[in-house]
C-alpha cells in the first residue's frame, strides 16, 4: 500500500513538472492567436473618471477581419447606449435618443 502511494505521488510530480510554459511563451502564443483571428468578441466593464464623477459602462467590441468593428457602450446608470461602427462605408457613431430614434454621425477615416 505504501509503495502504491509513493508511486502515485512520484508519477504526479513527474507529470506536473513536465511541459511547463513560461509567461513569455503564453503571451507569444496568445498574441499569435489574436493576430491570426478572423473575428473575435470582447466583453467587459469600463470606468471613466471625470473630475469627481465616475461613469460605468458595459462594453462589447466585435472585430471582423479587414479592420471592421462594432463597439457598443451602455451607461450603467441611465442605460444610454452608444455604438461606434466601422465598415466599408466609413466610421459611424450612433446614439439612441429618448424617442427611440437613431441619430447617426459619419466620420471620414484619414490615414496619417
Amino acid at each position: 500500500m505504501k509503495k502504491l502511494i509513493a508511486l502515485s505521488l512520484g508519477l504526479m510530480l513527474l507529470i506536473t513538472g513536465c511541459g511547463k510554459e513560461t509567461e513569455e511563451d503564453l503571451v507569444a502564443k496568445f498574441t499569435k492567436n489574436v493576430e491570426n483571428a478572423k473575428s473575435y468578441i470582447l466583453k467587459g466593464n469600463m470606468e471613466i473618471l471625470s473630475n469627481e464623477e465616475t461613469f460605468t459602462y458595459s462594453l462589447e467590441a466585435n472585430y471582423l477581419q479587414d479592420d471592421f468593428y462594432k463597439v457598443t457602450l451602455v451607461n450603467q446608470t441611465n442605460n444610454h447606449e452608444q455604438i461606434i461602427l466601422k465598415n466599408s462605408d466609413g466610421v459611424y457613431v450612433m446614439t439612441h435618443k429618448s424617442t427611440q430614434l437613431l441619430k447617426s454621425n459619419k466620420f471620414e477615416v484619414i490615414s496619417i
